[in-house]
């Protein structure tokens, strides 16, 4: 299976069944499935997108934004009891209006789940982490 780094964006090759050994990058080092979100911007988002095998669940959120602001623990949280079967990753909408321009973002926050660097659905509006977990186990 390959994975992306979210640290060197490397491409490592990880068996499925040693997913959850917490397996390191063979190029830096640092671990390639932290049980946390990866921050993304326009230089690392198409490569951590379409090269993970994992599905990829992306936060589109703004500093600013109320309901970003009360979400993001329930999506830490998911992020975590997902860890080895999705990959999380957090777009900051005011630092990349390219990126939210170029995915037709028009409220945040707006979760957008990805397969091999397609998009396969998104909704809008904050969700709780067992919400979340639902939303998932329909995909």
């Amino acid at each position: 299976m390959e994975l992306v780094c979210p640290h060197c964006l490397a491409v490592n090759r990880v068996p499925a069944e040693r997913l959850a050994d917490r397996p390191k990058c063979g190029k830096c080092g640092a671990e390639v499935l932290p049980a946390k979100p990866v921050d993304l911007n326009a230089a690392s988002f198409d490569k951590f997108v379409a090269r993970n095998e994992l599905p990829v669940l992306v936060d589109f959120w703004a500093p600013w934004c109320g309901p970003c602001k009360t979400m993001a623990p329930a999506f830490a949280q998911a992020a975590a009891e997902h860890a080895g079967r999705v990959r999380f990753a957090k777009v900051d909408t005011e630092a990349e209006q390219g990126l939210a321009g170029r995915f037709g973002i028009r409220s945040i926050p707006t979760l957008a789940l990805f397969k091999r660097g397609q998009e396969v659905d998104r909704v809008a509006g904050a969700m709780s982490a067992p919400q979340l977990a639902a939303w998932l186990a329909r995909h």
